[in-house]
């Protein structure tokens, strides 16, 4: 991979991306040391100061090391990134695969959260699930609307579950340029107009039946899973005949 000079404007993020997208297509393999800080400025035509700040981007996302004194070395980032990475990854990771499969992340993460949330989610929290439900009801057949309450709706199920971990991982999910909300709900339709089955959820958490509710989540979510899986097939056929 060949590295440019930077424009001038945001040349830190320029540095950024451009050394996030060398070790990510394997231009710079894992344990493997980056040129130096004066090197890589030189390269860049830009300060070290933009340089560093690249670099602790860099190590913040899990990428690289960087040692005092010593050379940065690039770590394997499918054993210390997180979900920081598909949020900021560029075009280097497949982004179909990722939306596919942050969206299967989704429905494990609401299936386990409505269980939970039928089980120990407070009168307060179970209540909330039902208003977003009448809310998400109210938005039909607005499937913009409706994509924004069932938001709304899941992250009153995942807070009602009380397992902060799957909150934070839900806060990933419905942000950054692959979040599940910016899915087109076209292919959200049989997911969101099932307003029938929001309720059934609501029920069955109000009433604390966990299982219940796992399963009536994991229905719900898994839905437009299969829509968009149907879509990149699609696609995947017009471009092996291209």
């Amino acid at each position: 991979m060949t590295l440019t000079p930077a424009p001038r404007s945001s040349v830190s993020d320029h540095v950024f991306a451009q050394l996030r997208d060398a070790v990510l297509s394997g231009a710079y393999a894992p344990d493997a040391a980056l040129p130096s800080e004066r090197e890589l400025a030189a390269t860049f035509e830009v300060n070290r100061h933009a340089v560093r700040e690249a670099l602790r981007r860099l190590q913040q996302l899990g990428l690289v090391k960087v040692s005092q004194g010593g050379a940065t070395r690039v770590l394997d980032w499918r054993v210390h990134a997180g979900l920081d990475l598909a949020m900021s990854s560029g075009d280097i990771l497949p982004v179909s695969t990722l939306v596919r499969d942050m969206m299967e992340m989704r429905a494990c993460v609401g299936a386990d959260s409505a269980r939970l949330c039928a089980l120990r989610g407070t009168p307060a929290a179970k209540a909330l699930v039902a208003t977003s439900v009448d809310a998400l009801a109210a938005a039909a057949p607005d499937l913009d609307r409706m994509g924004e309450a069932n938001v709304a709706l899941w992250r009153a199920v995942v807070a009602g579950s009380g397992n902060i971990a799957y909150l934070l991982a839900f806060n990933s999910l419905v942000s950054g340029a692959l979040a599940v909300g910016h899915v087109p709900p076209t292919l959200r339709t049989a997911e969101l107009l099932d307003v029938a089955g929001h309720r059934r959820l609501s029920d069955h958490i109000t009433t604390g039946a966990a299982a219940s509710a796992f399963a009536q989540a994991q229905a719900l979510l898994t839905a437009p899973i299969q829509a968009v899986q149907a879509v990149q097939a699609v696609q995947a056929r017009k471009e092996a005949r291209a």
